[in-house]
């Protein structure tokens, strides 16, 4: 029992994380119904300045979270404006496959300039152990999984309690009707990248700090299974990516408790194949009737 309890403590501080990443594909699919395959990219390259502020400038670890959070959400909107931006009326497909262009851009971007090595992470915070009644938790397990609840906690006072928060709400619903109330889809759509990216960031620096190690392709399977949790907690709702989040990784967790730890990949997506045809709007989803 206290091996399984270990283990579900250790799933649920990676999964804070995995849901700081689905926030960003969830807004993003809310506000413009756009998959951003682009996003694990921009967590590895939050990661990629957590380590040049920490590394190169010597910054305190948090001051170099914020402003990995902050260039990083420049890069976000940046990547809207140039790449999402005049698709917007095209066809679905001619997004996407922009957006898969911008990974690979990104990806062998920083493999040409840094290399396809992993580099180790700087250990801004000394390790220290905390022990429970068996139960072993670590500093920096307490800092990711605080950070992740404070960054979930601002962005639903973000979106619930001020005025772009209210403008996102109204785009999402229904973007012809919000403009006529006067609200700058292009600023708000703007400010959803901007949101998304920051947390990507944060989840890439987090991870780094955590497992010590970073790479260009780091994004690639965090990025996917971020997209899962999205799906599979009901995309499009805040509340349901950070729900799909740590429930795919507490069922990654108990799988490595067994003999199939080689399959859990697999088992996470099955479990998302099975969840699809029971429920097509995920946990948190409603089914919506659409007037013919």
């Amino acid at each position: 029992m206290t091996i399984f309890i270990q283990q579900v403590i250790n799933g649920l501080m990676l999964g804070s994380v995995y849901a700081l990443l689905a926030l960003g594909y969830t807004m993003v699919y809310g506000i413009i119904k756009l998959i951003n395959f682009a996003h694990g990219d921009i967590y590895m390259l939050g990661a990629y300045f957590g380590y040049f502020f920490i590394k190169v400038l010597h910054l305190n670890f948090f001051i170099a979270l914020v402003l990995a959070m902050a260039v990083s959400a420049v890069i976000g909107v940046l990547i809207e404006y140039i790449a999402y931006r005049p698709l917007r009326h095209s066809p679905r497909i001619a997004v996407l496959i922009s957006a898969l262009g911008i990974s690979f851009l990104l990806e062998n971007g920083m493999t040409y300039l840094y290399g396809s090595d992993q580099r180790s992470f700087p250990q801004a915070i000394k390790t220290v152990q905390y022990h429970f009644y068996g139960i072993q938790v670590s500093n920096i397990q307490l800092i990711i999984a605080v950070t992740s609840i404070v960054l979930m906690l601002l962005l639903t006072y973000v979106v619930k309690r001020t005025k772009m928060g209210r403008a996102m709400r109204a785009v999402s619903a229904d973007p012809d009707a919000a403009t006529l109330m006067g609200i700058n889809i292009n600023h708000t759509i703007s400010f959803t990248f901007a949101i998304g990216s920051a947390l990507a960031a944060a989840g890439g620096v987090l991870i780094g700090l955590y497992y010590n190690s970073i790479d260009p392709l780091m994004g690639m399977t965090p990025g996917l299974k971020a997209f899962v949790a999205a799906v599979l907690g009901g995309i499009g709702i805040i509340p349901g990516a950070a729900v799909g989040g740590w429930l795919i990784v507490i069922l990654e967790t108990m799988v490595q408790a067994t003999s199939f730890s080689a399959y859990k990949d697999a088992i996470v997506y099955a479990m998302l194949i099975v969840i699809l045809l029971i429920k097509p709007t995920g946990i948190l989803g409603k089914n919506k009737r659409e007037k013919v």
